[in-house]
């Protein structure tokens, strides 16, 4: 066994201890980290109906609206990675409540100015920038706390993505149904309220100690940070399996996701109306539901595998909107991609949660995010001038097919594919 492996063996183990004698899945204080994540996951999917809206009632047009949702996602982007180091340095559940409470704070600032009138672009989108560097320093420390409430990881993080799955569903409904009755101030107003609830939530939270054996930060100053971001990046390397998924998954985003999601918009809107494209819309999320209730039950001894098996239903969705099918095929492809793509999120993330030292767990999984990220806005960028070329509908096709082409990948990677499950009686390789 390798210094790396025994690592992460005695990181596994500490975990499991640490976890042993409560409830596999549900606690007290695993349901206020369950309701703070559901919670702030509405709040941020309310979020850009009340932008849009929003800014066109101001005069800005649909450039605006994507500059001011850029701004959030470059700064969250650009500098998680960064706050992966400072949460493995610092106190995660302190530096989550006040991302939180910055959030309030910004959020609160927009509704003011929304209900005033009183708009202007740049400050939406400082607004975006400091919202962004507040989700940096909150997102690493989601994947340490799992393990740290939870014996049963994967149970854990299948029913959060359940939650946050109907949260998406039910997100824009309820910030339309604000618009009519208030104003986008209005639903800017709730979406600070739930990041109060979220760090309620998380302030009542009795988060147990970290693991025996992780180690504390050591020195201070730039010098110790930049030493702690390089060994996160060395463990991030060493683990053939996390980089290999991450490089994969950049291709996804980049080929499938990025470009799927603004030309199904423009496709469907275009030939069936927005009514239709609302409806594939709910039936991704009912499908994302599905896939997490599935996670919950299924506990195969080589989770990675299995996700990369459920991800080629993905092909469903991108395929039968290139393709013109009817709006029932579309929703059906859109469902089965959903459950495909929640199941792998759940085998993924408690992969990673459950086979990297939880020293490092914080800096790694805020590596995985920047990785997968950043190539997002490629696809998007890309998007257009492809559909321009080819055809909306071939391009749909084509990302289709890569979505097949990447599962393919990913078992095709003997370190992704014989990944055995932590918890299992054999090793992992």
């Amino acid at each position: 066994m390798t210094g790396t492996d025994a690592r992460r063996g005695s990181a596994v183990r500490d975990v499991r201890g640490t976890a042993a004698g409560g409830p596999a899945v549900w606690s007290r204080d695993f349901a206020l980290f369950f309701v703070a994540r559901a919670v702030a996951r509405l709040g941020d999917t309310m979020l850009p109906v009340a932008l849009a809206t929003g800014l066109l009632e101001q005069g800005y047009g649909a450039g605006a609206v994507g500059l001011a949702m850029a701004a959030t996602t470059a700064a969250f982007a650009g500098l998680v990675v960064f706050g992966g180091v400072i949460a493995d340095r610092f106190s995660t559940r302190k530096l989550m409540i006040g991302a939180d409470l910055v959030r309030l704070g910004t959020q609160s600032l927009a509704a003011g100015l929304f209900f005033t009138g009183h708009v202007v672009l740049w400050q939406i989108c400082a607004i975006g920038v400091v919202n962004g560097i507040a989700g940096a320093v909150f997102q690493p420390g989601v994947a340490s706390t799992v393990p740290r409430l939870a014996a049963d990881i994967q149970g854990a993080n299948g029913a959060i993505r359940i939650a946050e799955s109907a949260a998406q569903l039910a997100g824009p409904a309820v910030a339309g149904v604000l618009v009519g009755l208030a104003s986008p101030g209005g639903v800017f107003a709730a979406h600070a309220a739930t990041y109060t609830v979220s760090a309620l939530c998380l302030l009542l939270l009795r988060l147990p100690p970290p693991p025996a054996g992780v180690r504390a930060a050591t020195g201070s100053g730039m010098r110790a940070f930049r030493a702690d971001l390089v060994d996160g990046w060395r463990e991030f390397r060493a683990r053939t399996w996390l980089w290999g998924v991450i490089a994969v998954w950049c291709l996804f985003m980049i080929a499938v996701w990025g470009p799927a999601v603004p030309l199904v918009a423009t496709e469907v809107v275009g030939h069936h109306g927005p009514g239709a494209y609302g409806l594939v819309n709910s039936a991704l999320g009912g499908g994302t539901v599905i896939g997490g209730l599935i996670a919950l039950r299924l506990r195969p001894r080589r989770m990675l595998r299995a996700g990369a098996v459920a991800l080629f239903a993905f092909f469903g969705f991108p395929a039968a909107v290139g393709a013109g099918l009817g709006v029932p095929a579309m929703a059906a492809g859109a469902a089965l991609a959903g459950a495909g793509i929640s199941f792998w999120g759940v085998m993924w993330a408690t992969s990673v949660q459950t086979q990297v030292p939880a020293d490092v767990l914080n800096r790694i999984h805020a590596y995985d995010v920047a990785g997968s990220l950043a190539m997002m806005p490629i696809g998007q960028a890309l998007a257009g001038p492809a559909a321009g070329a080819l055809g909306a509908g071939h391009v749909l096709l084509i990302a289709g097919a890569v979505s097949l082409v990447v599962a393919a990948a990913l078992l095709a990677v003997p370190a992704i594919r014989d990944l055995v499950r932590a918890d299992a009686d054999a090793p992992a390789r």
